[in-house]
């Protein structure tokens, strides 16, 4: 019986040990700035992450990868023209475009991701990239889903079905002001809206 309650003492005693030496790491954590907002702490220093050099476009950007200047297009988004040689600025293409830039200048950096499906470049010389924000938010995904492009799926990849359900969603709610703009199916499926007006 005295044995048991020594027992017990010792393992309490050690308890509260356990306990005081961890609120002395939290303090000294908290102190240091690294618990203040640690979602930022972690996206400041989460590898993979390229910073923004310009943004092109709705659906292109060029970043900093390692002291060297890549365009990046994303992967099955296609965003209203803008910059297009021989194009006229589409209908809704500046919106996109801003948008594009609104939403990922919150973080003025991105995560690359190759498709195993599609190739590694376009005809054009660019990267084809799924490109996500370091809180894990898709752009392609979001720009298509708040109706800012439509859905490319002319090429192989493994989002297709993700990024048609999206266009076919933001289709039927008529997102922002898009709803306005005409908008063209080409015989090989991909959508466009007319010249601005």
């Amino acid at each position: 019986m005295e044995y048991e309650r020594r027992r017990k003492l010792f393992s309490l005693f050690l308890l509260l040990i356990v306990i005081g030496l961890i609120t002395v790491v939290v303090s000294i954590a908290y102190n240091a700035g690294w618990l203040k907002n640690p979602t930022a702490t972690l996206q400041q220093n989460q590898p993979g992450l390229y910073t923004i050099s310009h943004y092109v476009d709705g659906d292109t950007i060029d970043v900093n990868m390692n002291g060297s200047l890549e365009t990046v297009r994303f992967i099955g988004v296609d965003t209203p023209e803008t910059h297009k040689p021989n194009t006229p600025v589409q209908c809704y293409g500046p919106q996109a475009a801003a948008y594009t830039k609104q939403l990922i200048s919150k973080f003025g950096r991105v995560r690359l991701q190759a498709d195993p499906l599609d190739t590694n470049r376009d005809r054009y010389g660019r990267l084809l990239r799924y490109v996500y924000l370091p809180d894990g938010t898709l752009v392609e995904a979001q720009t298509i889903s708040q109706g800012y492009g439509f859905a490319y799926t002319q090429f192989p990849f493994q989002k297709a079905d993700e990024f048609k359900a999206d266009g076919q969603a933001a289709k039927e709610a008529a997102k922002k002001g898009r709803g306005a703009c005409q908008v063209t199916t080409e015989s090989n499926g991909r959508e466009q809206t007319n010249p601005a007006n």
